[in-house]
Formats: C-alpha cells, sequence, structure tokens
C-alpha cells in the first residue's frame, strides 16, 4: 500500500476506535513504522490529514457506485447502488465510520464545507431515480428526495450492521434484502415486480464478484 494510503487509514481506525485524542502526528507515524514528516508532507498537518480521511473515503465509495452499469431495468440498477453502498462500508468500515463521524471530527477543525463534500456521490443516485420514475416503475415524485430516501435509509441498516445490531433470525442480510424490497416499493414500484428487481440485482453483484480475481 503507498504511504500516503497507508497513513489515510491508520488516521481513519483511530478515529473510529479511539476518537479525536488518539490523532497526533506521533501516534500516527508510530503506526506506520515512519517519522512525522510525511505526515506534513503529505497533509500539511492534521487537520489535512483528517480532511483527506473524509475525502478518501468517499472516493472508495463512488468507486463501487461507478461498478454499477446501466442497465435497461433502472429499479435492478438502483437496488444495485444499494448494495454497492452497503458493500463499500463493510469493505472500509474505519474509513466510513469516519466520513460520518459527526461532532467527533469538530475538535480537528472539519468545516462544513467539508461535510458535504461527499453529497457528489448522490448525482449517479439521482440519475437512477430519474429513469425509475421515467419508466413508470416508481410514482412522480422530486428524484433528489428518492435520492435522499435511498440513503439515509440504507445508511441506517449499515450503521446497524456494523454496529453488531442485527443478529438472526433477523441478521443483516435479511433485513438488507426487505429494507430493499420495502423502499422500491415504498417509491411506487409494484410488490412483484420489485421483488425481481431487487433479486436481478443480488444475482448481478454474485456475478461480478466471481469476476474479480
Amino acid at each position: 500500500m503507498h504511504l500516503r494510503a497507508k497513513l489515510l487509514d491508520i488516521a481513519a481506525r483511530l478515529l473510529a476506535e479511539e476518537g479525536p485524542q488518539a490523532i497526533t502526528a506521533r501516534r500516527v507515524a508510530d503506526e506506520a513504522g515512519i517519522s512525522t514528516m510525511p505526515v506534513y508532507t503529505y497533509f500539511g498537518g492534521m487537520s489535512g490529514l483528517v480532511r483527506e480521511v473524509v475525502y478518501e473515503g468517499f472516493a472508495r465509495m463512488q468507486h463501487h457506485f461507478t461498478l454499477v452499469r446501466r442497465t435497461d431495468d433502472p429499479v435492478s440498477d438502483m437496488a444495485l447502488l444499494g448494495r454497492a453502498y452497503r458493500r463499500n462500508a463493510l469493505a472500509n468500515p474505519h474509513l466510513y465510520a469516519t466520513m460520518f463521524g459527526g461532532s467527533s471530527l469538530a475538535g480537528l477543525q472539519l468545516s462544513e464545507e467539508d461535510r458535504q463534500y461527499g453529497r457528489y456521490t448522490l448525482a449517479g443516485v439521482v440519475e437512477c431515480a430519474g429513469r425509475c420514475i421515467a419508466a413508470g416503475r416508481f410514482r412522480e415524485a422530486d428524484e433528489y428526495l428518492i435520492a435522499h430516501q435511498m440513503w439515509s435509509a440504507t445508511h441506517g441498516l449499515v450503521n446497524l450492521e456494523l454496529g453488531g445490531y442485527l443478529v438472526a433470525p433477523y441478521d443483516a442480510e435479511v433485513c438488507f434484502e426487505a429494507q430493499l424490497v420495502g423502499l422500491m416499493v415504498g417509491a411506487g414500484d409494484s410488490v412483484e415486480d420489485a421483488r425481481r428487481s431487487v433479486e436481478r440485482s443480488r444475482e448481478r453483484q454474485e456475478s461480478e464478484l466471481r469476476q474479480i480475481p
């Protein structure tokens, strides 16, 4: 792993596990087995490092979103975007926790602009919502609001999953699959069509994962 990316991962882990008090140039450097100089060389200081942690987290999430191919079933595409969101969070739990850390980051001078930085990742969800409406699968509505509803619901479930709150018989898989169908129906799709498209999205994800070396 490149040193810059390694420093970002270390900072995100320390923030998520121990809070802002754990983040010092010396602590991050010691965890990486280096001097403190690269922290300042790459980021200009600790506030810059935390800002880049947030930016890196959203960049990784956007990468997962861009892997979702557009098809003639926009509801399946929407469900797959939800799966991409969850997959990114599970793959990068420390970064994910830092991205949405709220007040825990305020002590490190993350600005409101920095907090809102990641909204660009919603663009693909908004576009997909528009296609769902145009296809007659979702009722006429504000596609931006639909995107926010999809985001907030999925985010809530993922937080519960990462916290270990979802257990059998209503574990994360059971709840997530049901939630995807419920979100599509709530947006206006029929139960049968929603179930079909959500199942198709699951098959698409499994097929894509099999192709990863």
